[in-house]
């Protein structure tokens, strides 16, 4: 099991979203970044090296940006965004990986 170590810039990423779209990126982060979150599925893809996070959650259309530290079996959630077409958003302000 891995505990889940959250920035304070993405609790201020999940504050952005409604109430409703909260609980659904919750959800999928406590179902699927406790257990083996350096898994790669569907969901959970690693991503080229960029300035951000290593590894992208996808659930619908909301992704959870995240690094995995094994030692410490920590997940650390980095940036939480949605997207729209082939671009993401944080915050509403497009974000390059």
């Amino acid at each position: 099991m891995y505990d889940l170590d959250y920035t304070e810039s993405a609790w201020e990423d999940l504050s952005y979203f409604r109430k409703y779209d909260q609980r659904i990126i919750q959800d999928a982060i406590d179902r699927r970044l406790t257990e083996q979150p350096s898994w790669e599925t569907r969901q959970r893809i690693r991503l080229r090296p960029n300035a951000l996070a290593e590894w992208e959650l996808r659930a619908g259309d909301f992704r959870v940006f995240y690094d995995v530290l094994e030692e410490a079996r920590k997940v650390k959630i980095i940036a939480i965004g949605y997207k729209q077409g082939n671009k993401v958003f944080i915050r509403g302000e497009e974000s390059e990986l």
